[in-house]
């Protein structure tokens, strides 16, 4: 049996913070590009990939040349896209955060369809060394996916922007990981 490392970089801190930003598409701060740089030194790749979003893009292409998978996008937060959690209803936003899947935001993605995009994606990577710039959304969603972990206890990882999560990707079907490392901010 044969794995190979998959490394996770959360993009640089955007612009906007403080806020449900999924779709929303603010651009990292110069301070979180270069955080993004600093953590991802000595990050052995053979390939990187990123989201679409500019927070994540351009904090991969700091880095290095990157190919784009809007795959490893955030979750949509729907109606509550860019605004800050004291904006929303809290009981709703409450209900979301005991259960994302049955208590999606309105018009926005349910926990289990960001699940199933981030599992597309990483049924789809080659098996070498691999940086992919993201989110935290879509992070918690690759350890549950590889490591198991239920969605509560994904929610227990301490994500902050530019923070690398280093998992080893095993072959089989379906795909496990084992946590190598993880470094935060």
């Amino acid at each position: 049996m044969t794995g190979f490392p998959l490394h996770l970089l959360r993009h640089g801190e955007p612009e906007l913070t403080g806020r449900m930003l999924g779709r929303t598409d603010s651009p990292a701060t110069a301070h979180g590009l270069a955080a993004c740089v600093d953590r991802a030194r000595g990050v052995e790749a053979l390939r990187r990939i990123s989201s679409d979003l500019s927070r994540a893009r351009a904090s991969a292409e700091a880095v290095g040349p990157t190919e784009i998978d809007p795959r490893w996008r955030e979750l949509d937060f729907g109606d509550w896209d860019g605004l800050a959690p004291d904006a929303i209803d809290r009981a709703a936003l409450d209900r979301f955060w005991q259960d994302p899947d049955a208590a999606p935001p309105p018009g926005g993605e349910r926990w289990s369809d960001l699940v199933a995009r981030v599992a597309a994606a990483i049924a789809e990577l080659r098996p070498e060394p691999t940086l992919v710039v993201t989110h935290g959304g879509a992070m918690r969603a690759a350890l549950h996916i590889l490591c198991g972990f239920d969605t509560r206890a994904v929610w227990a990882f301490a994500l902050p922007y530019a923070s690398l999560l280093t998992l080893e990707v095993w072959d089989g079907v379906p795909r496990t990981a084992q946590v190598t490392g993880l470094v935060t901010a």
